[in-house]
């Protein structure tokens, strides 16, 4: 295991490449996942009654 300090500029250049490929893919996810809701509102409506039932047995 390498500290920070030691990491070239290269690697930090890196590593912000991937934070920004990550929040694209994160972005086109979302973009995905509200499309899908507009086309099949049925399945999205049930999902969403079966994430809130999940939410409700959670415990902490």
């Amino acid at each position: 295991m390498r500290n920070r300090e030691e990491e070239s500029p290269e690697q930090l250049e890196t590593d912000a490449e991937r934070r920004r490929r990550r929040a694209q893919f994160l972005r086109e996810l979302t973009e995905a996942r509200e499309l899908r809701d507009r086309v099949q509102p049925r399945r999205a409506k049930a999902a969403r009654l079966r994430h809130a039932m999940r939410m409700r047995t959670f415990r902490w």
